[in-house]
């Protein structure tokens, strides 16, 4: 099959829901048609490049490139503030009073804890 008709065959599919059709092409074909590939994907589109018919790199626009890893960091952060609130309150009196409760109860005392806990849940 030649790499124009295997293109073609390989219709253009979403990547992920919401974003712009993709486009599976061969390395060669990538190195042939380049304009082509990047104009595909600075209009919002992604094209897989495959070699050996394996996929092995895609090719996206600078705004998509920007939208993945600033969601990354987007989310790291708020990953870390969440974690220095739960510290924070782990530290105030009150808890530091109902831990060390906790340690010191013996097993009969903290499976009645945890069937208190888990009807209050259920």
């Amino acid at each position: 099959m030649s790499d124009a008709r295997r293109n073609a065959s390989s219709a253009q599919r979403p990547l992920r829901e919401g974003q712009g059709p993709s486009a599976r092409w061969t390395a060669t074909q990538a190195k042939n048609e380049f304009g082509r590939a990047l104009e595909m994907a600075m209009q919002g589109g992604a094209v897989v490049i495959t070699k050996h018919d394996a996929p092995k790199a895609i090719l996206i626009s600078m705004d998509e490139f920007n939208k993945l890893t600033h969601a990354a960091e987007f989310t790291l952060n708020t990953l870390g503030e969440e974690f220095d609130a739960m510290l924070a309150r782990m530290q105030s009196p009150k808890a530091r009073a109902a831990m060390k409760s906790a340690f010191r109860a013996s097993p009969k005392e903290l499976g009645k804890a945890a069937v208190i806990a888990a009807r209050k849940r259920g």
